[in-house]
């Protein structure tokens, strides 16, 4: 996923009400961006780091700038929770996600469950065995704690929904997948959150064992695109 325009640098004086982060940019005039993460972001939030924002051309936004990435012990970690989808779709499309490849269609955001969208639906109408419909919940993961991986780094009601939704998915003879995008190159590993959240925790079991799989990627970051790298090993 290349970025449209180049990204700003700035520094990050602080984030607040969720969706909300005052910046400085390098000529030292401050701001105030948009913060796509309602997370709790966890160690990527630091006051003084180095961030990384595209300009934001919708003539009805409000702020002139959305905050993409931050820079953590020299790394870059996507913070922007509206990424994800794009970059595995792109990844699934040009084949670089062996586990979902070999389906003729992809469709964004398509109803269903109790009043949700699943981000990405793959569809292979003409496979004569084998579920024909592949449900495919992407996550972004950017909490690290010692060396791995963690989701979520806030209490996600809405998390164990999908998962929920999922097991009903296979239920009806269909696939479902979870698939944990880590925007961040420093883990070696990746595993849940249950000190966090336990109550998502619970709901992981309980899909893996009605058959929902579970998918781990890093991603490659650069100030000019962020693209998927290689499987992360899932620790549990």
């Amino acid at each position: 996923m290349k970025f449209d325009e180049p990204l700003v640098k700035a520094t990050l004086l602080k984030r607040y009400k969720r969706f909300l982060a005052d910046v400085r940019l390098e000529d030292g005039s401050e701001l105030t961006a948009h913060c796509a993460n309602p997370g709790s972001m966890i160690g990527v939030m630091e006051p003084g780091s180095v961030v990384w924002l595209s300009p934001n051309r919708n003539p009805k936004a409000k702020l002139p700038y959305r905050w993409e990435m931050i820079e953590v012990e020299g790394g870059l970690v996507g913070i922007n929770t509206s990424r994800p989808n794009r970059i595995v779709e792109e990844a699934i499309t040009e084949g670089q996600v062996p586990e979902l490849a070999g389906y003729e269609t992809l469709r964004r955001e398509v109803k269903y469950g109790q009043n949700s969208r699943i981000d990405l639906l793959l569809e292979a109408p003409g496979r004569g065995d084998g579920p024909r419909l592949c449900y495919v919940e992407v996550k972004n993961v950017t909490l690290r704690r010692e060396g791995l991986a963690e989701f979520p780094d806030a209490v996600t009601a809405r998390g164990a929904k999908h998962l929920r939704e999922l097991s009903d998915m296979v239920g009806q003879g269909h696939r479902a997948v979870m698939l944990y995008l880590v925007q961040r190159t420093d883990c070696r590993s990746f595993r849940l959150a249950r000190d966090i959240d336990p109550g998502y925790g619970a709901a992981f079991d309980k899909a893996l064992a009605a058959g929902v799989e579970a998918l781990a990627y890093a991603c490659r970051l650069s100030t000019q695109e962020i693209t998927l790298d290689t499987p992360v090993h899932i620790a549990g």
